[in-house]
């Protein structure tokens, strides 16, 4: 068992965390800053909900233009529920992690369904919504419901390593850090509280070079004491990603048209627009969708997921009028936009380009 309050010089304060985020709130297009919530406005579950769906595995910097380009078209979870599968897909491409998007559809849908398109502030009941994890579920219940729950994410867990001076490597070293957290989550404004938090660790007590001197919890700090704040948080060794190969189809009719196919729901890139493509793996058969001659591109388009590096080939070709594909199906050229594709299909188109 590990002592909550046995490292720190001072016990860390929760109202000098406030203080701060009072003054330094950052301003986000989801966030309802401490002033005006102070005044009575509250945020909008949905949007806090769509804000932290965007925001797994992704920054604030890249998410921001997305955020505010799905609420403007889609201002309130019963208009993304009846949304076009499709659009939406595409309204998300370049953002990665597509189960996100998928899970985004079908719980807009379940909240308008079965919620009366109600986000519920019950974590429990956010929990059986689609593509609702632990994280999620807290982060709704406490921003947008202002309820005591525990939000942790990567700056959380950075910040409570270096109150505690917890040297356990992540990932072994979460349910520790969520534990201290938890000790800290106060009952008055949880919801601000847990923006602070977080704003905190992606301000000053950033990965590389934290500002320890602006620091509300510097007092408090076992780390700074110790003047290990840089070398915390521990992480265990990643595992060296594998390479796999493949080859990308990209066929143009003489009318301009585009041959795509929509991969599969399940798996990497699923419910997208992409060019038809060999399996890939180490040695990929070729699988050329219609009968043409091919020129390849020089080079590779290349593209890193969460477990592995893809290098693809690329192939191109005119085809005339009446050829038909094997699968997928042409796309008039109005109608296609390669800003519509995932990232990796868009290098490949790029590459094609010249770019």
């Amino acid at each position: 068992m590990f002592n909550l309050m046995s490292k720190p010089r001072e016990p860390a304060d929760p109202a000098d965390l406030l203080e701060w985020y009072d003054r330094h709130a950052r301003a986000m297009p989801w966030r309802v800053g401490p002033a005006e919530r102070a005044s009575g406005q509250r945020p909008d579950p949905y949007r806090i909900w769509l804000s932290e769906i965007m925001l797994q595995q992704t920054t604030v910097a890249a998410v921001k233009s997305y955020f505010e380009a799905f609420t403007t078209r889609w201002p309130h979870v019963t208009d993304l529920a009846a949304a076009e599968d499709g659009d939406v897909m595409a309204a998300w491409a370049g953002l990665g992690y597509y189960a996100r998007a998928r899970n985004l559809l079908k719980c807009a849908r379940v909240v308008t369904r079965d919620h009366n398109g109600v986000f519920p502030d019950d974590p429990a009941v956010l929990l059986t919504l689609p593509g609702v994890g632990p994280y999620t579920a807290a982060a709704v219940s406490a921003i947008a419901h202002d309820l005591p729950e525990t939000v942790v994410d990567g700056n959380v867990e950075r910040v409570m390593a270096r109150l505690y001076d917890e040297h356990t490597p992540l990932p072994a070293a979460k349910p520790i850090l969520t534990e201290y957290a938890r000790a800290l989550t106060p009952q008055l404004r949880p919801g601000d509280y847990a923006q602070a938090v977080m704003d905190l660790g992606a301000t000053i007590c950033t990965p590389r070079n934290p500002a320890c001197g602006l620091c509300p919890w510097r007092p408090s700090c076992a780390a700074w004491a110790m003047g290990t704040q840089t070398e915390l948080p521990k992480k265990s060794p990643k595992a060296r990603k594998p390479t796999r190969l493949g080859i990308a189809y990209l066929v143009r009719r003489v009318d301009g048209a585009w041959l795509l196919e929509r991969r599969p729901d399940k798996g990497l890139l699923g419910g997208m627009l992409g060019w038809p493509g060999s399996d890939w793996n180490d040695a990929p058969e070729e699988a050329p969708p219609i009968r043409a001659e091919w020129k390849t591109i020089p080079g590779e388009a290349r593209h890193t997921f969460t477990h592995f590096h893809l290098r693809l080939t690329v192939k191109t070709a005119l085809v005339p009028m009446e050829r038909q594909p094997t699968r997928g199906d042409f796309i008039d050229p109005e109608d296609f936009s390669p800003t519509d594709l995932p990232t990796v299909m868009r290098k490949a188109f790029d590459l094609s380009r010249g770019a």
